[in-house]
């Protein structure tokens, strides 16, 4: 399991740090797609811009799970999630309140990208 501070990517934080920034929107993606995830972005739904790729450096191999860990000052309710493959290829979904979903559970299969949430 990997845990991914949203805001705070790229900085010294830690896993301690980034437990006590966490909030009602804190989620995790499930990678239940048969491929590699290389990024993931997660932007308030009325962004026009996607942002970083919380993922870092790393990737999100099929049958593991990430932590989206957001800022305390974090406020919208309303996020898409956009993920990429190894290929390029990417996914996206819109409308997801995260202050509703807990876990995100990506999913591919005979062409068609869908995710169940908990």
């Amino acid at each position: 399991m990997k845990r991914r501070n949203f805001l705070a990517l790229g900085s010294a934080l830690g896993l301690a740090p980034a437990t006590l920034l966490a909030t009602d929107l804190d989620f995790w993606v499930v990678n239940r797609t048969g491929f590699t995830i290389d990024e993931i972005q997660v932007t308030p739904h009325n962004s026009k811009d996607w942002g970083d790729d919380v993922l870092g450096k790393d990737t999100l191999d099929d049958g593991h799970k990430v932590e989206i860990v957001f800022n305390r000052k974090e406020k919208a309710k309303v996020w898409d999630l956009r993920v990429e493959d190894e290929d390029g290829d990417e996914y996206i979904w819109y409308d997801l309140n995260l202050l509703e979903i807990s876990e995100v559970t990506l999913y591919y299969k005979k062409g068609k990208a869908t995710a169940t949430f908990k």
